[in-house]
């Protein structure tokens, strides 16, 4: 339940980055690194 809980802060967090990025490409760029960084390890979790 709490890691549910913790993928949906997750979730939430990013849609506020990218409203508050308002279009900055650069920012833009780091948090879509920052979400692919993130599934890989929760696929890396997954095989594990």
């Amino acid at each position: 339940m709490k890691d549910k809980v913790d993928k949906t802060s997750e979730g939430l967090n990013q849609i506020f980055e990218i409203i508050n990025a308002k279009g900055d490409t650069g920012e833009l760029k780091k948090i879509v690194e920052n979400s692919e960084t993130i599934a890989n390890e929760r696929q890396d979790e997954i095989q594990e």
